[in-house]
């Protein structure tokens, strides 16, 4: 009796390991295609016009939102009271992340500004060692040598550094890093869902990049409201929105489920997925640089995974 005992609860514990593994691919998935149909959608966006990232970014979080009202009202999770002052500089990191990202792309050449996103994944792992004495395995640190390379390879072009650009390129490195890491530690000291997080930061990022876009888009003077709102603008614009509840609500559980660091190798397989859809979908052209960069980008991606993978998946 107690030998079947033993072995019920064995198999009970495989089947819950495996559910939580299945979850978390199919989170990851959901984060990839909804992260790379917003790219595709946001580049039509911009053809037809509207510019103001901003406000566009502030829209995306009203809709974050939206979409979680309707998910708790559904009894998909259960709202939880949480401080609004442990939250706040979650959202203001992501802010900042908005913020000094643009400033960069204003006063750094592409290249830079490629480098500088590039930074974020060894900046994630110094900050969480000297944070919370976070360590990544060795081999798990040497599988991100070919990413970092290979995506610099494939995205940095011309390189030429200013003191300014510089200055909000590392602050952009920076808070997204923080952004990243805050996501990963605040769910587990504040005892909460992803759902429950983020339903608390996106209000709270909403109001914040509202008064941003006053001063940088012309919100209330213009800008947007200004725009020619033809029946495909309102299509395109408010598509993108949908698609940013995905994308935020995915991040929040893709962190959740695993940490900081697999969301960004995660970020360099989406940019991997886009480099390689340009030519088809946007007639970009094919160079020998962008080709040879995204496969080395892509060797480091499926070693770090194989690294990351429990040890029966990788004998099986």
């Amino acid at each position: 009796a107690v030998s079947g005992r033993g072995g019920r609860l064995a198999v009970m514990c495989k089947s819950a390991t495996m559910s939580s593994q299945n979850r978390t691919v199919a989170y990851m998935a959901l984060n990839y295609f909804t992260s790379v149909g917003i790219v595709w959608v946001n580049k039509v966006v911009s053809n037809i016009g509207f510019h103001w990232t901003i406000s566009l970014t502030c829209l995306h979080f009203l809709f974050t939102y939206l979409g979680l009202e309707v998910m708790a009202s559904r009894g998909m999770f259960v709202r939880k009271k949480l401080p609004i002052g442990q939250v706040v500089y979650i959202s203001l990191a992501f802010c900042g992340f908005v913020g000094f990202n643009n400033l960069s792309l204003q006063y750094n050449p592409v290249g830079v500004y490629q480098l500088m996103k590039v930074l974020t994944t060894p900046v994630i792992t110094l900050l969480q060692f000297v944070l919370y004495r976070t360590t990544v395995p060795r081999w798990e640190l040497i599988s991100l040598l070919p990413i970092c390379v290979g995506v610099a390879i494939a995205t940095v072009s011309h390189l030429e550094i200013n003191s300014v650009g510089l200055f909000w390129g590392m602050l952009g490195v920076l808070s997204t890093s923080l952004y990243q890491i805050w996501v990963k530690e605040e769910q587990k000291r504040l005892a909460c869902t992803p759902q429950q997080l983020l339903y608390y930061q996106a209000p709270l990022s909403t109001v914040m990049l509202l008064g941003i876009a006053g001063a940088t888009d012309n919100l209330f003077t213009g800008g947007p409201m200004s725009f020619d709102w033809t029946p495909l603008a309102y299509l395109v614009v408010f598509g993108s929105a949908s698609l940013a509840f995905l994308v935020n609500l995915s991040i929040f559980l893709v962190i959740g489920k695993t940490d900081p660091l697999a969301y960004n190798v995660l970020g360099h397989a989406k940019l991997c997925m886009i480099l390689m859809s340009g030519p088809v979908l946007f007639g970009e052209p094919v160079t020998v640089k962008v080709a040879l960069g995204t496969a080395l980008a892509l060797v480091g991606i499926f070693w770090y995974t194989y690294l990351r993978l429990p040890p029966r998946a990788k004998s099986a």
